[in-house]
């Protein structure tokens, strides 16, 4: 058992591999470069020490902060706990950490709510930017650490972007609405300026043109439960009564159920809704939704590949597009 008051050193573990501290050090930092006997030797002897890597003394030579900050709109969204996960998993596996900064839950009485005081290479080495309602001036300064842009995107703001493919998603779920017959579709967006809806949008337009099909009716939402849900008092207002429902996002979808079903509606002999993300309350709800899988962990793992890359190999202009599956369930039927 390491004793606290004493713990043990790296010439410990060199000592006990019976390898020089250079060699230990290369182990620990870079396992590729050292023979795979050295390596086993260095793992053995740190695992019988209890020797752990001090991560302060060695942030201090790299001269980094050992932290890469994510700005998360709304963390209680759980979209984002996916995401999330994926870029924790990547940067530990580097010796990072995940800070994590709601960006709607910041000073009000400072401007841009503060969130540009945490902009600095002194507090993290890096930034993934998951909001795409941020002023892209937060980011134009000096002291800003590298970034990535993922899922969401701010227009004039360089950097590399990971997005899903949101324009082919909004297709396949059109698609796949008219494959069972249905033409007046209303299409729930988010807040339309968002790059999220503006590109969705498109794939729905896309689809129903190729049908021959006028553009949908849109309603706008804020992708919350509850504007879905108070969009289902507008589409009951309409006349006539649309058979079904594309959202910008699940919980949206969810809410708007849920609004169907108070009214005495049902879903899908009613209307037919879908969704788009694939979290996991989606295939629990009352009727499990019809939606559009984007793979967040695997997002976010990439968004984390594509920072830890910036420390080398600048890539400003890059866009990386991950592809989407539709995935069906019980929320959508044939018309009647």
């Amino acid at each position: 058992m390491t004793d606290p008051t004493n713990p043990p050193k790296i010439r410990d573990v060199a000592r006990l591999a019976g390898v020089s501290v250079a060699t230990v050090s290369r182990a620990l930092s870079n396992p590729a470069i050292v023979s795979e006997q050295a390596r086993i030797a260095v793992e053995k002897a740190v695992s019988e020490t209890g020797y752990t890597v001090n991560l302060m003394a060695r942030n201090l030579r790299q001269q980094q902060v050992g932290a890469v900050l994510a700005l998360v709109p709304n963390l209680a969204n759980p979209f984002f706990s996916e995401i999330l996960a994926g870029i924790s998993d990547t940067l530990r596996a580097e010796g990072l950490s995940l800070l994590v900064l709601d960006t709607l839950r910041t000073d009000p009485d400072t401007p841009n709510g503060g969130i540009r005081s945490y902009l600095s290479r002194s507090r993290a080495d890096g930034v993934i930017v998951l909001d795409g309602t941020l002023d892209p001036a937060l980011f134009a300064h000096g002291s800003c650490p590298p970034l990535v842009q993922a899922c969401e995107w701010i227009e004039g703001l360089a950097g590399p972007r990971v997005l899903a493919d949101n324009e082919t998603g909004a297709r396949l779920a059109i698609e796949h609405l008219l494959g069972l017959g249905h033409r007046d579709i209303v299409h729930l967006t988010g807040p339309t300026q968002n790059t999220l809806s503006i590109s969705r949008a498109a794939g729905v337009d896309a689809a129903l043109a190729a049908a021959g099909l006028p553009p949908a009716h849109r309603l706008e939402g804020a992708f919350t439960l509850s504007s879905g849900r108070a969009a289902a008092e507008a589409l009951l207002a309409r006349a006539p009564r649309p058979t079904t429902v594309f959202c910008d996002n699940d919980e949206m979808a969810i809410g708007l159920m849920a609004g169907l079903r108070a009214a005495g509606f049902d879903v899908p002999r009613d209307f037919s809704i879908v969704g788009f993300d694939n979290i996991e309350m989606s295939a629990y709800a009352s009727v499990p939704l019809t939606t559009i899988r984007q793979k967040r962990a695997h997002l976010g793992r990439c968004a984390a590949e594509r920072l830890l890359a910036q420390r080398t190999a600048p890539t400003p202009d890059e866009t990386l597009i991950l592809p989407v599956e539709l995935v069906i369930r019980d929320s959508t039927a044939k018309r009647v």
